[in-house]
């Protein structure tokens, strides 16, 4: 650990506020690893003044940021990624140091960030507008847009930078400034991250202020963000209790929003499907991360006639999972972030045996004798209903809710009813079952994947959800809109003033404006 905080340029002890120069004057903040319950370093939160002097910094640096030309933004970003890839290995190590993540999907976190770098350098030379065909003679109408300001990021402890990237990257070429509240559950690789931006931004000549973080707690730092009328943008990632509470905040000023919420993912198997693919799909989908993803598959709707064989390899799998450190190659399920979240699975558990369901698998927490210090725990299958109350809402663990259907109709609607929205996915080789699911009728979610799982979205397609998932876009497509203010552009190329739609307005004969 000692080699990864050298070459991350952490210390036992680190400053948690940055805006252009390091502080940290509020409280301390002990990160203990969920691997092994050690320490792994301590953090001085920001402060009240420590968030007055990024906010203001960030502010001062968008003004000069704004007028750099797209492609010119592009190239420090560009700079950023090969930097990211340079130290990638250690950055992954430090992903699963402190969340918990095994190092294959540490060092995957490490290379999203990278391909939304790659992706936002091409997207800094695409900040297209459109030319509008106008209805007055010798007039044209065109769109542009312009950078928007200072984009507040609030990121939750799963993916403690990725999510940072998606927004930062993008927000960079498009001209704004970020300001990035980390979740305090993962602030060492927030440190490391903007440590990495901040040396890339001094050798481009560009603001290190354009990357801002503070680090703090979300009911002080999180609610003054969503409230600061300076920023105009605020992205946020975690539960749908916080985002209501920053939707309600961030609205009630007019500001706008990109909310990625929670998710109660489905997968559809068919009698069509090939099984071994759809096993494997549920299988990384709810034990990944140890269930810890937005993405992560919470149900499983099976038809009736191959539920068993899906159930039998599912109980199968689940018993050969490899749980353990995280860095070790050959684990397949690292810790939960906390000894809290082990508690919130095992409450669900009990809730769902309450209701009639039946465990199948796991739901165990893992002795200190044999996991010491760690917060494991093996993962859970449960048979249940849909209408179960417990279903209707989202446990962010390993816990995976097994149900069955007749008709293919009654199993969208099953899909469909839950309040969440994110990320979907069904298996089968019918191809009016897969073109039903992707429709209008279909799926509700803002993703919906035919023959892959739920978990695993790739940075060039647009990533968020529907209904209580927020409604916002993040990364690839043309997410970089949401960080850019629309203008339209009236040019009069005439000697005349017409009016759109017909209006003559006073008489012409005095001159007057006419269509």
């Amino acid at each position: 650990m000692r080699d990864i905080f050298k070459t991350l340029q952490l210390q036992e002890e680190n400053d948690g506020a940055f805006s252009g120069e390091w502080g940290g004057g509020g409280a301390v903040i002990e990160k203990f690893s969920p691997v092994d319950g050690k320490l792994l370093g301590k953090v001085r939160s920001a402060s009240v003044d420590d968030y007055e002097k990024a906010l203001v910094r960030a502010e001062q640096a968008f003004l000069k940021w704004r007028t750099v030309p797209g492609p010119v933004r592009g190239e420090t970003v560009r700079q950023l990624g090969n930097a990211l890839r340079e130290k990638k290995h250690e950055l992954g190590m430090l992903v699963s140091l402190e969340a918990g993540k095994i190092i294959a999907e540490g060092e995957g976190e490490v290379q999203e960030m990278i391909d939304i770098c790659d992706f936002a350098v091409g997207q800094s030379r695409m900040l297209y507008g459109l030319t509008i065909q106008s209805e007055r003679p010798s007039h044209r109408l065109m769109e542009q847009w312009h950078p928007l300001g200072v984009v507040g990021i609030i990121s939750a402890f799963n993916f403690p930078v990725a999510v940072w990237s998606w927004n930062a990257a993008l927000a960079a070429v498009c001209g704004d400034a970020t300001v990035w509240k980390p979740s305090e559950k993962t602030p060492l690789t927030a440190i490391a991250v903007i440590k990495i931006a901040e040396r890339v931004c001094r050798e481009t000549g560009a603001d290190p202020a354009i990357f801002s973080l503070v680090i703090g707690d979300g009911p002080s730092l999180g609610q003054k963000m969503a409230a600061d009328k300076r920023i105009p943008l605020i992205s946020a990632t975690g539960s749908t209790r916080m985002g209501f509470d920053v939707a309600k905040t961030v609205h009630g000023r007019l500001g706008k929003t990109i909310m990625e919420l929670g998710g109660n993912n489905a997968l559809l198997v068919t009698p069509t499907a090939d099984l071994k693919m759809a096993t494997s799909a549920i299988f990384f989908g709810s034990v990944g991360t140890a269930g810890q993803r937005c993405t992560s598959t919470r149900r499983v709707i099976m038809h009736e006639s191959v539920a068993k064989e899906v159930e039998d390899s599912l109980v199968r799998a689940y018993q050969g999972v490899k749980i353990g450190n995280p860095l070790e190659p050959d684990t397949l399920m690292g810790p939960l972030i906390d000894c809290e979240a082990v508690t919130n699975v095992e409450k669900s558990i009990a809730k769902v045996k309450e209701e009639g369901g039946k465990i199948l698998y796991g739901g165990e927490k893992l002795s200190d004798d044999r996991l010491p210090g760690g917060c494991y725990m093996t993962p859970c299958l449960a048979r249940v209903k849909a209408d179960y109350e417990i279903v209707q809402h989202e446990t962010f663990g390993p816990l995976l809710y097994l149900m069955t259907y007749t008709d293919f109709n009654e199993a969208i609607a099953m899909h469909n009813n839950v309040s969440q929205g994110l990320s979907s996915s069904i298996f089968t080789n019918d191809m009016r079952e897969a073109e039903k699911f992707v429709s209008a009728v279909g799926s509700d979610c803002g993703i919906a994947n035919v023959n892959a799982g739920t978990s695993g979205a790739e940075i060039g397609g647009a990533f968020g959800g529907e209904k209580n998932t927020g409604g916002g876009r993040e990364s690839g497509s043309d997410s970089w809109k949401s960080y850019m203010r629309r203008q339209t552009n009236t040019i009069n190329f005439s000697t005349e003033l017409p009016l759109a739609q017909g209006i003559q307005f006073g008489s012409p004969d005095e001159g007057s404006t006419t269509a």
